[in-house]
Parts: structure tokens; sequence; C-alpha cells
């Protein structure tokens, strides 16, 4: 077998290679390799400098996250930094692809670095809950300057190579070979007598920053790292590096690094690194399955909706047909786009040229024959069986064989759909989420009779379009509003039991939701949820079902498109409605609901264990295929925050034991139609097991 890294000599350049495919992550074999072939050049009199390079498609793209879960293994990362930045002879870093994490620790404790053109250096350890434990936010601040080195760790974000040249990191950008290049910068180096040069010897100068600069900078990212864990950890370490030893700096990072990486946030956080990689693995869907070519797009409907889901496939060069009814919705609609571009474009993230080359590749009309050619149809039409018939006869009739029939349903039956038409194989649910050219979940919701390379050639569409796609079964509302009913519903029958809305919607905002319940419905439009409701054949027998929002709809305060839902609204700013407290004290009165003093922690439990419930049920169902790819969900589509990790990595969290017990406890007080226990949670809290571990044996 060969080694993962290796040493060879060029001339009097040492060339330490590491090839450990697919990314040359940091495991223990590279690692032990790293440390054997620098001691060996350290011993090498006939090696006047090394280059470090790698092979294949990237440098060392970061360490192997898997590692994180087990004991520490000598050498580990930092000690290996540490050896190389103690050659006495000096290194050469030869950076290609991506240098992240601790790749770039790694290019950092050399004594210089070059990059090819193409590459990307970054520290996006954030994003798994952690901090760059290896040296980074020591390093990175003396060579990038205190601002730069911050930023470029909260957001997690990598610079070019060009980026990283002007901010100090990359020494040379290689033009050409990056091994000859390399080799030749290493000669250079020993030509102009020049020796190692230690990153750690950088002294930072505190007195070139602002004063108060720490307390300022966590005050600037307070409102975008809200609830999370390590950014404040990060800017605790760059503050040691300001104002500490180099060495105990180094051991506050540690301190610090190894708290972040014991914490169930950076647990939630890897979990859903390796969830998002996982949704793609479908066991009845090989990766060879054949696709279909999707070259032009139809959508039907120019609203919201249609016209978001137009511009993700504009967006990627794939041209889109935009249908609607007559002609002042169609303009409406392409007005909609027209603005969904300006905003990017006032803001510098996207130019003119590109927008209006993006809006040129859709084409509006008002015919269903100019969609007959089309390899996949969209509908985006009123969530209502009856329009939804209308439409797939109409598709089954002009759309040509093989073309995909796609619905963009959030709870319908996907099989009903299908059997409006005549090729049932060729159709499927594609549930984009608002706003739709914004939002990177999409459910794709695969029917009795939906063909396996449909399912492959949406999956692998969703991936063109930047999105997530994660498959489901056929079931109301699939899993995202499946799940969401229960916590809407709890939400709805606490106002009626006497707790303000508010108090409700900070307690979710608190516990890290993006936003609370009543504040999400009135900005979907409470009108939307009620007419689900009556899509909803299985509803429960229970008048005091989300009857508030009802009574609301009726009243026609439909949330913030009438000016006044749950909510009033000042603009956007919802304000306390003192009528809405009135209306609910009275329909409580009307249903015999008592008022009740109901603590924070029981509003999380009744909010979320009921949505962990719905989960559980869902999983043991199969509609869907792990308990991960529900949090995929609702992380990516529901606004739950990634340091939760989903609400069943929530409910793994927690204890599924203690989430049974809640179960009970509420059973107790309001009887079997919402608060029975789902059978796998009462099996898994028996057994002591895991939803993951749960997914993890059905393979």
């Amino acid at each position: 077998m060969p080694e993962v890294v290796s040493y060879a000599l060029e001339g009097d350049i040492a060339v330490i290679t590491v090839a450990n495919p697919p990314v040359n992550a940091l495991s223990l074999p590279v690692r032990q390799g790293l440390a054997k072939c620098f001691e060996r050049f350290a011993a090498d009199a006939g090696a006047k400098a090394a280059v470090l390079i790698c092979d294949g498609r990237t440098f060392i793209a970061g360490a192997d996250i898997t590692e994180f879960d087990k004991p520490i293994e000598q050498p580990w990362l930092p000690v290996v930094v540490h050896q190389i930045e103690d050659c006495a002879k000096p290194v050469v870093a030869a950076i290609h692809g991506t240098a992240l994490g601790g790749g770039l620790e790694t290019a950092m404790a050399c004594h210089y670095r070059v990059a090819i053109a193409s590459a990307q250096l970054g520290l996006p350890e954030v994003t798994l809950g952690l901090l760059p434990g290896a040296t980074g936010t020591q390093r990175l601040p003396r060579l990038a300057g205190v601002q730069a080195a911050l930023d470029a760790m909260i957001s997690g974000k990598p610079m070019t190579a060009k980026g990283a040249q002007e901010k100090g990191v990359v020494d040379a950008v290689v033009e050409g070979d990056l091994k000859t290049g390399a080799i030749a910068f290493a000669h250079d180096l020993l030509k102009a007598g020049k020796g190692p040069r230690k990153v750690r010897d950088i002294q930072i100068d505190a007195s070139t920053l602002p004063t108060n600069f720490f307390a300022d900078y966590r005050k600037a990212i307070a409102r975008d790292t809200r609830g999370f864990f390590a950014p404040g950890q990060i800017i605790s370490c760059v503050e040691a590096a300001v104002s500490l030893p180099y060495f105990d700096a180094v051991a506050r990072e540690n301190e610090l690094f190894m708290q972040c990486m014991t914490s169930s946030q950076s647990s939630a956080q890897r979990h859903m690194f390796f969830a998002e990689r996982e949704v793609a693995k479908i066991p009845d869907v090989p990766k060879d399955t054949p696709m279909r070519e999707v070259r032009q797009v139809a959508v039907i409907g120019g609203g919201t909706m249609g016209g978001g889901i137009a511009m993700n496939f504009a967006n990627v060069g794939i041209p889109v047909l935009l249908k609607e009814i007559n002609q002042e919705a169609l303009d409406r609609g392409m007005a909609i786009i027209r603005g969904n571009y300006e905003g990017p474009v006032k803001k510098g993230r996207m130019s003119q040229t590109q927008m209006d080359q993006c809006i040129a590749l859709i084409t509006p009309t008002l015919d269903y024959q100019a969609i007959a050619n089309a390899d996949l149809v969209i509908e985006a039409v009123f969530e209502t069986m009856a329009v939804k018939k209308e439409v797939f006869e109409n598709l089954d009739a002009v759309c040509k064989p093989g073309a995909i029939l796609a619905s963009n349903t959030s709870s319908l039956n996907v099989d009903e759909i299908a059997a409006f038409t005549k090729r049932p194989q060729d159709v499927i649910g594609l549930h984009f989420f608002a706003p739709a050219n914004v939002m990177t979940l999409l459910e794709i919701v695969r029917g009795e009779k939906t063909s396996k390379d449909v399912i492959a050639t949406c999956m692998a569409l969703a991936k063109t379009i930047r999105k997530i796609g994660v498959l489901v079964k056929v079931c109301f509302g699939f899993v995202g509003n499946r799940m969401y009913f229960p916590y809407v519903r709890e939400a709805q029958r606490m106002v009626l039991e006497g707790v303000p809305p508010e108090r409700i919607d900070r307690v979710a905002y608190d516990w890290g939701m993006a936003m609370g319940p009543h504040g999400v419905s009135d900005l979907s439009g409470l009108d939307v949820f009620d007419k689900l409701n009556k899509e909803w054949k299985e509803k429960p027998d229970d008048p005091a079902y989300c009857r508030l929002i009802t009574v609301l709809v009726a009243k026609g305060r439909l949330g913030q498109k009438s000016g006044a839902g749950i909510y009033k609204y000042e603009g956007r700013t919802p304000v306390s409605d003192p009528e809405v407290l009135a209306i609910a004290k009275a329909e409580a009165a009307a249903l015999n609901i008592p008022q009740l003093e109901i603590s924070d922690e029981e509003i999380i439990e009744r909010l979320f264990y009921s949505m962990i419930n719905e989960g559980a049920l869902i999983l043991d169902e199969g509609i869907a295929m792990r308990s991960g790819d529900i949090d995929v969900v609702y992380c990516c589509g529901y606004g739950m925050p990634r340091h939760r990790g989903g609400p069943m990595q929530y409910a793994d969290e927690v204890g599924l034991d203690k989430v049974y017990a809640a179960m009970q406890k509420y059973r107790g007080r309001y009887g079997d139609l919402y608060w029975t226990s789902a059978p796998l949670i009462e099996r898994l809290a028996k057994s002591g097991q895991t939803f993951a571990q749960w997914s993890a044996s059905r393979g």
C-alpha cells in the first residue's frame, strides 16, 4: 500500500507530497506521515529547503471530521505544525484547490506559501461549531491583520489566492506548473540567503487597534451569530493573540477549542455537515441510474413562488418558459422577477449585465402549446386539488413524451395528482420554499409510481440549481409541513390558554428559531394555513384545533399582507394587539379551555416535542429515510438553527427518555389525540437508543 505522505529529493529540494484522496484530509496516517517526513527533512544534509505539496485535486482541505468524536491520537495537528515551523531550513507550502481549516493551518506553519491563481484558502471551522484549533487563530491575525483574520474566521468564507496574497497570507501566485514554480521559489530563497521565517515571531501591535475594538466587534456580529457559541470563542482567541505571549495564547486556543469540540452545538453542526451529504444517498436509486436531460424548463404560474422558481433555473443558464392565464398576471409576474433581481444589483452582489442575461432566459407565455418541448414542467398554482387537476390534465395533453411533470404542492397527494395524467411515472413533487429564489431546501416527493430516473434527475438538478434536495414520500404535508402543523397547533392552543403570542414567539426565538410560530404564520398568511386545513382530509376532530386562525381569517385578518393577523403591523413590525387576546379569551370560554400558568420550559416542550413526535411517526412510516433527512429539512427550510442540529438531533441531545416522559405528562393533561407517544420514541427511549443510531442501523 503506498504511503499517504512521501518524501523525494529533487536536486537539493525535498518534495514532501500528501496523497490521501479524495481531499487529502488530515487523518492520523497523514499526520504521522508529515511528522516522519519532516523529521527526515531535518536530518537530510542534501536537502536545503522543502516543498509541501499535495496530489489530486486539492491541497489539504481540512481535518478528518470523523475523528472529532474519538479520543485524540498523537501526533495531534498542533504538534505537527510546530514541528514544521521549527525546521531549521526553509519550508514552502504549494497550494492548489482548497487549503481549508487544518490545511491552511499546516500551510501557515510553513515558512512561505505559494499558490496557483484558482486556489482558495480559509478557516471554516465555525461552520462546524469549532474554532481553528491548530494555531490558526494565532497565525492568521499575524499574517492578515486582526480585522481581516476575524472576518475570515467568523464568516468561514474562503479567500482567493489573489486576495490571500494581498492580505499577506500567500507570498506568490504561481503561473504554470505548481511544483515547478514552488521549487523555483525555494531556489530563489536559497539564492537570496533567506532562511526560515516563523509566523509566530510576528508581533501584533495592539496600539494599532481602535479603543474597545473587540467589544465593538462582538456587537457588530451579534445579530448574525445569535445563539452560536464558537464565534465568541474565536474572538477570545484573537484577543489572546494580541495580549499574550505566543505559547500562552496557543494554550488558550487549545482550551477554547476543546470547549467548542465537546459542546452540544459542535455535535449538532457536525451532524448537519454529514446529514446534508447523506441526503443524496438513496438506497434504491444508485449513483449510476440514467438521468433525463433537462435543457429547458417551464413553470406554470407566475406569482411570487413561480417567479422565484423560474429564477433558480435562469441563474444557472437554463432557459425557462413562464406560463400565466392572462397578460396582466404575466406582466405582474415578470415585474416581481425583475424586482427580485434589482435588489442584489443595488447591493453589488450582481451586475446589471448578469441580471439582464438572467431575465433574457425567462420567456413569458400565455399558451400551453409553447411548453410542448419543455424537458421539465413545474406547476406552481393555487394549493387546491381542483386547480392542480386542471393543470395536470393540460400538461398531459401538450407535453412531449419523457417530460418530467412536477408539482410545487406543499401538502397535497402527489399520487392523486399523478393520476390526472396517463404518465404517473413522470410525475414528482418539487416543493420549493418561499422565497424560492433564496431558500436552499427542495423537498422532492416521490410518488408511488415515480420512476427512478425521474428521481435521480431531480436530485441532481437540485444540486445544479444550488438547492439541497431531500427525498420524501407522499403524505399530507410531506415531512416539513406535516411536522410544522403540531408546532403551530400548540402555539395556537397556548394562546387560547392565556399565553400572549409575543411571549411564545420570544421563547421560540430565544431558543434559536429565526422567527416565532405566530410571526411566521402572519408572514406566510393565515389564509394559506386555513386553506391547508380545509384540504386536510384527516384533520383531527377537534373544535379547538387552530380555532384562533379560523376566526381571524373570517374577520379579514390574514397576516402581514392585510396589515393585521395575530399581530397588528406598523409596516412590517409586529405589534401586540389586545383585540386578539380578547378574541382568544372568548373562544377559550366557548370551548371550555382553562387559562393556565405556563412556564418557558413548557412552551419549548410543547412546541418542539410535538414536532419531534410527528417526526418519529414519519420515520416509522418510511416517509423520510433517516432522522438526518428531517433535520436537513428543518435547518434549511424552516429557520431552525444549525447549532440545534434539527428537531431529531435536538431530541437525541435532550434524551429520548426525557421526551417520552414529557409526552406522557401532556397525555395525562390533554388525552390521547395529540400526545400519544410515537411507538418509535417509546422503543428507543426504553432501549436507550437515539434517532441517529436507529437511522444508522437501517443503512
